[in-house]
C-alpha cells in the first residue's frame, strides 16, 4: 500500500507555514504556532485521529489571528487531499 503522506509549504505576506502529515501514523505530533489554543486543538486532532502531524507556522498575529488560522486550515486541507490521493480502496 502506498504511503499516505504529504508535505506542504505556504508562504504569503501574512504567514509562513510548513506542514507534514502522515494519515497512517500513530498520533505523534509537533505543533509550533504562536496561538496556544490552536496548538492545543491540533495536538488533540493528531493524537485522537492517530495522524502524525508536524506544523511550524508563524504569522502576523499581532494584527489578528485570522490570517494564520485560515492559511493553516488551507494547508491542512491540501495535505489531506494530497495524502489521500485517488481514493482507490477507501471505504
Amino acid at each position: 500500500m502506498k504511503k499516505r503522506t504529504a508535505q506542504i509549504k505556504r508562504k504569503t505576506k501574512e504567514t509562513d507555514i510548513q506542514l507534514e502529515l502522515n494519515i497512517d501514523g500513530t498520533g505523534t505530533y509537533s505543533i509550533n504556532t504562536p496561538i496556544p489554543f490552536l496548538n492545543h486543538m491540533l495536538d488533540l486532532f493528531a493524537k485522537h485521529g492517530l495522524f502524525d502531524l508536524n506544523v511550524k507556522a508563524s504569522g502576523d498575529v499581532d494584527v489578528d489571528d485570522h490570517h494564520l488560522v485560515e492559511d493553516l486550515a488551507i494547508v491542512l486541507g491540501e495535505a489531506f487531499t494530497k495524502a489521500i490521493g485517488d481514493k482507490v480502496g477507501m471505504n
